[in-house]
């Protein structure tokens, strides 16, 4: 089938809905199909080029970095001719939208008359929910055919706020098992930072931020350093992000006073990662972690840690207990607990059997699991079902 994505980033904008359709929009091509993105501009990236077969399209009127810079008003007749020739373009079955529930009304609205005139069904996954009149108004009030949830968690949300069940599937992510596995080899990584020789290292790849739970890391490698002191941990920063309302910036300044407030300059490593880098920190280090402050919608990089046979330690919030059973491939800690989070730290840098143990499950949960072949085909059965009328 002939399938338009739309979403406001795509790498070499980082973070976990855009991993996701790099992930998967290739993957849907492989198995037959022709796929069109629609996203955001990014500085020193072409308008248009073809990624690993997927047709990408760029625009600065997907880009949210620079749309909450310039404000939102005004903006429909530009949309309206957007959205219609990329569609009169790319001819498309169905739509699939990201993310279109929530940061602009106008998107919304503008992208749900096009695909109504043109009779072309309008799907949305929910990668994320919100708190507020705009989350509340753009889920209920826009023409979703179908709504693809990321994890038991955010479906139930939805039903609370009254969105039929009925309407609602949910698809776990998936990951590229090949590309994140337990043979990847760290020497690389470790010539180009050699501060990471010799480390006990503890890996928080979620991007840097309080709602990561980035503080909650630093505050528990205190602890863990008193018994471990060639500890180190690892704080996976982005450069390129969607920074809606640019509070990255504000936070990272706090946790590098954080960082100093507790003197641990020598014990906490911040740096930008490729994708390929990424793989190689997970098999350099020992522990993962994720102890986010927030209802975590999914959390993809639990997957690569599993994927490439590291316990992981989460919080138990939104959808991360679906994917990290505690005592079985990694433990499930209380929310902004950082003395809990330093005592599994602690278990797991003391018992090299257990790591094993917890890695190795993860590995088989994502093989039998979170692949991306998975994730491709449930996401096409429910094209099928809403193109044949039982969505």
């Amino acid at each position: 089938m002939k399938i338009a994505q739309i979403h406001w980033g795509f790498p070499p904008i980082i973070g976990g809905v855009e991993t996701h359709l790099a992930i998967m929009l290739p993957e849907m091509v492989r198995q037959g199909h022709d796929v069109s993105l629609l996203t955001g501009s990014a500085e020193g990236v072409k308008e248009r080029y073809s990624y690993k077969g997927v047709e990408v399209y760029r625009t600065p009127l997907m880009d949210l970095n620079w749309l909450f810079k310039r404000g939102l008003k005004g903006l429909d007749e530009e949309l309206l001719g957007l959205f219609s020739s990329f569609l009169d373009e790319t001819g498309p079955d169905l739509v699939h939208a990201h993310n279109m529930h929530y940061f602009s009304d106008v998107h919304a609205r503008v992208l749900e008359r096009v695909v109504k005139r043109k009779g072309i069904p309008l799907i949305l996954t929910a990668h994320n929910v919100w708190d507020d009149l705009l989350f509340l108004d753009l889920t209920h009030r826009i023409g979703w055919d179908h709504i693809i949830a990321v994890s038991h968690f955010i479906k139930k949300e939805l039903i609370g706020i009254g969105v039929d069940d009925l309407r609602i599937t949910v698809i776990h992510h998936g990951v590229d098992e090949d590309e994140f596995n337990p043979k990847v080899n760290p020497q690389r990584i470790l010539d180009k930072y050699p501060r990471l020789k010799g480390r006990r290292i503890v890996f928080h790849p979620a991007r840097i931020g309080l709602a990561k739970g980035c503080d909650i890391s630093i505050k528990a490698i205190s602890i863990v350093k008193e018994r471990y002191p060639n500890v180190l941990l690892v704080l996976a920063g982005s450069r390129n992000i969607i920074d809606w309302g640019a509070y990255q910036q504000k936070d990272i300044a706090y946790l590098v006073s954080l960082i100093r407030h507790f003197k641990l300059e020598d014990h906490v490593f911040i740096d930008s990662y490729s994708i390929d880098e990424m793989k190689e920190l997970y098999a350099a280090s020992e522990v993962c972690i994720y102890p986010s402050s927030f209802d975590e919608p999914f959390g993809l990089t639990m997957l690569e840690a599993m994927a490439t046979a590291r316990p992981m330690i989460v919080t138990a919030s939104g959808g991360m207990p679906e994917i990290i059973q505690d005592g079985i491939n990694g433990f499930v800690i209380p929310r902004r607990d950082y003395e809990a989070l330093a005592e599994k730290i602690d278990i797991l840098l003391d018992n090299a059997r257990l790591r094993r143990r917890l890695g190795y499950t993860g590995r088989q949960l994502v093989e039998a699991s979170y692949t991306k072949e998975r994730v491709t085909r449930d996401t096409i059965d429910v094209y099928s079902s809403v193109l044949s009328g039982r969505g």
